[in-house]
This record gives C-alpha cells, sequence and structure tokens, in this order.
C-alpha cells in the first residue's frame, strides 16, 4: 500500500511539473506579443484618425478571448486567441472590432452609460456595428478585411440557438460581414488573398445556401450578376 501511494505521489509530480513547464512563458516573448499588439493597435487607432486614446494590453492567460474594456479604455486580448492568430490582418481584425466598441462608449459620461445600458439589452445589434466598423478600419490601415472572416470561422462557436446569446450566431456575423464587403470593398473579393485558405474555403462551403439568396438580390437590384468566391 505504501509503494502504491508513492507511486501515486511521483506520479502527480512529473503531472504537475509537465504542465508547469507548459505554462511557462518566456519574457521575450511577452514583450515581442506585446509590441506586435501595440504596432498594429496603434496603427489601426492612427490610420483612422481615432483621437481618444486607448490602449492594448496582452494577457497570457490562454482564454480564447478579446475585449475592450470602458472603464480604463483599455483593450485586452488572451494569449489563447493571439496564439490562434496567423497574420497581422487576423490581429487587425480582433483589434479593430474591439476599438469600434471602445470609440462607440467614449464620447462623454452619459453616452458611455447609455451605451453600456443599450448594450445590456440589445447586444447584438452592437456586435454587428462593431463587425461592420472593423472592416472600414482594416480598410483603413491597409489590411485585409476578408480576415475578420477568417477569424470568425476558425476561432468563434456556433451556439446552438441564438435567442439567449449576447452574441450572433457566427454564421450570421460572417455573411453580414461578407455583405458589407461585396457592397463597399469588392476589390477585395474580386482580387481574393484568401481564395486558397482553408477557414474561408469552409465559410464558402457552409454559407452557399446563404451567398446564393445574397446574389439573387443583388442580381435583382442591379440586373447584372457577379459572383465572387
Amino acid at each position: 500500500m505504501k509503494k502504491i501511494a508513492i507511486l501515486l505521489s511521483l506520479l502527480t509530480f512529473i503531472c504537475t511539473s509537465t504542465y508547469a513547464a507548459d505554462e511557462i512563458i518566456s519574457g521575450e516573448y511577452i514583450r515581442k506579443a506585446q509590441a506586435k499588439v501595440d504596432q498594429i493597435g496603434f496603427k489601426l487607432l492612427n490610420y483612422n484618425g481615432i483621437e481618444k486614446r486607448t490602449v492594448f494590453d496582452f494577457d497570457t492567460r490562454k482564454i480564447k478571448n478579446a475585449y475592450s474594456r470602458s472603464t480604463d479604455r483599455q483593450i485586452v486580448i488572451y494569449r489563447g486567441l493571439f496564439n490562434r492568430l496567423e497574420s497581422d490582418d487576423e490581429i487587425a481584425a480582433v483589434l479593430a472590432h474591439e476599438i469600434a466598441h471602445s470609440v462607440d462608449s467614449y464620447n462623454g459620461i452619459l453616452r458611455g452609460v447609455f451605451y453600456s445600458w443599450s448594450y445590456y439589452f440589445a447586444p447584438k445589434k452592437y456586435e454587428y456595428k462593431a463587425d461592420k466598423k472593423a472592416v472600414d478600419y482594416m480598410v483603413n490601415a491597409n489590411y485585409n478585411p476578408v480576415a475578420l472572416i477568417v477569424v470568425m470561422n476558425k476561432t468563434f462557436p456556433q451556439n446552438r440557438f441564438d435567442w439567449y446569446s449576447t452574441h450572433p450566431l457566427t454564421s450570421r456575423r460572417m455573411m453580414e460581414v461578407y455583405e458589407y464587403i461585396y457592397k463597399k470593398y469588392p476589390e477585395y473579393l474580386a482580387n481574393n488573398a484568401y481564395k486558397n485558405n482553408i477557414y474561408y474555403q469552409n465559410f464558402l462551403l457552409t454559407s452557399k445556401e446563404n451567398r446564393a439568396k445574397f446574389q439573387k438580390k443583388i442580381e435583382k437590384k442591379s440586373k447584372r450578376t457577379v459572383n465572387y468566391l
């Protein structure tokens, strides 16, 4: 019995040590990640002429999320999400969306309070709005807005029901972004750098029916056929 207890203790120590080793993050990695977030974040602010101060924080926790904190005008991106992003365009997609939230809540105490309450009662409206503003911010800063669709498709879960969630269904959000790019910045779809990206290809596959409906609507209005991938 004593031998079994010793063996279990040894296994626990090994597992704990291995887990701890996995969690060690070098200072150099943190500095580089923070520098990259700052570089892209401030480029988005500067190129879009956003005059209100916002700062960016790289949080080393493995949470797959990012958010805008209205109490101190800080945008936080977690390591868990950051590590899933494969390009400056994808990082810009996340930060631009959060910047849109930050700008929405910035002008004055009353507007900030109103924004907080209105977001609480109608969060989906503000998520759609932030997605579209993110596209504008990205284009103005010379980032590819199609990356926003890619980020959503590979990192955002698909809720089973829409009615109980604070965020819209991811499939609907991606279509909203696609339609917005199609109408306002069609050159990014006509010359699509993400054409062979597996996440974008999956979006095309899963949105086939909705894109067909959208295409018919466009053709009816313009009386012309343009089918972008």
